[in-house]
């Protein structure tokens, strides 16, 4: 007996349906040292290599903050075309020695600071004067002690120079207008610690898909920062300027005068279980829709008190952790309040008394 099979409701169409893939990027660090870092960003969307290479290389490029020698003295040498007596080098040659010297500073002023270089000659030969006989400075290291800088042929020679240390970015050059004294000689500074950066695009296969991207990001620095310092800070700045884009819809809010950002990107999108507050406060701030620290900067202190179960109690343990960690907003602080108030009562006083 034959059986007949029923076909009707199969069609020769009918394909199974691809699940869509989403990708889940990380970043890795491949290679890491004092003055070499490589980095590894995927899966990407495809195009998403170009879209984060290029503005991070142009940022490690332009944006970094540096310190450098921007000007000297050297003892009875009124420019750059003079001779030093008994010095192997001529002065131009032992500038660009100079600046060849990498400063990194262990402080975060940005005050310009003065380091100075003693060096004699001896009777047993010549003397190699280089970076690493800078007098030790408490704010500032030679990165590079090995640099030559001059050479000292005559146990008479004597060697006195002072280095003036500024801060800046990128690359300055030298600027002899700048209304510095005679004898004063200024030299061309390199601030950025990035010496090279270089980024490349591979493809990766997620699934069945092979169009997905890889990000090998590779720097190279000067060792006064750090490749994974310099990356991090780098990040940090891109993500300021494009967080500005997040405020869009409450931009057009606010007209054509616009916004600013008053809370940094890196504060505003931490979660608020980075502040480790008790489950009490944290709950409260979850109930209310708040999940990252930004939302509740952006809150003032009635708005907060208004959140069920969030009392003075509250208030005040999240006050003290937003002081602990250096990131209280103006509008939480008594002492910046008080003087905002001062300030506009000395302005209603001076518009009583028509001044």
């Amino acid at each position: 007996m034959t059986m007949a099979m029923d076909y009707s409701d199969i069609s020769i169409l009918d394909e199974p349906v691809e699940e869509e893939i989403i990708p889940n990027p990380t970043i890795s660090v491949s290679e890491a040292s004092d003055t070499y870092g490589k980095f590894v960003v995927g899966p990407l969307e495809p195009g998403y290599g170009v879209t984060l290479g290029n503005p991070m290389r142009r940022v490690l490029y332009n944006s970094l903050p540096g310190a450098a020698i921007t000007w000297v003295k050297i003892e009875n040498i009124l420019h750059e075309y003079m001779t030093v007596e008994n010095v192997k080098e001529e002065v131009s040659e032992i500038l660009l020695n100079i600046k060849n010297i990498r400063i990194r500073s262990e402080t975060e002023s940005e005050t310009p600071a003065k380091l100075r270089l003693e060096v004699k000659g001896r009777d047993d030969g010549p003397v190699l004067v280089t970076a690493g006989n800078i007098m030790p400075s408490a704010d500032y290291n030679v990165v590079n002690p090995e640099q030559h800088i001059a050479t000292l042929d005559s146990p008479d020679a004597e060697l006195v120079v002072e280095l003036n240390i500024g801060h800046g970015k990128g690359y300055k050059i030298a600027d002899s207008s700048d209304g510095l004294a005679i004898g004063t000689i200024p030299i061309d500074s390199v601030f950025t610690p990035v010496r090279k950066v270089n980024y490349t695009i591979e493809q990766t296969r997620v699934g069945h898909r092979t169009d997905f991207e890889e990000l090998i990001l590779e720097v190279w620095t000067d060792g006064s920062t750090l490749p994974i310092e310099a990356v991090a800070e780098a990040s940090n700045m891109l993500v300021n300027q494009f967080f500005l884009f997040a405020n869009v819809e409450k931009a057009a809010a606010e007209g054509s005068e616009g916004i600013s950002l008053e809370i940094p990107a890196e504060n505003y999108n931490m979660i608020v279980e980075e502040l480790e507050l008790s489950s009490r406060t944290l709950n409260c701030l979850k109930r209310a829709g708040l999940n990252k620290v930004g939302e509740v900067m952006e809150k003032s202190r009635e708005e907060l008190l208004e959140i069920r179960n969030f009392g003075e109690k509250s208030y005040t343990e999240l006050y003290d952790k937003f002081r602990e960690l250096d990131i209280l907003p103006d509008h939480m602080d008594p002492e910046k309040i008080g003087s905002v108030e001062a300030n506009e009562e000395s302005n209603i006083d001076l518009d009583i008394n028509g001044t």
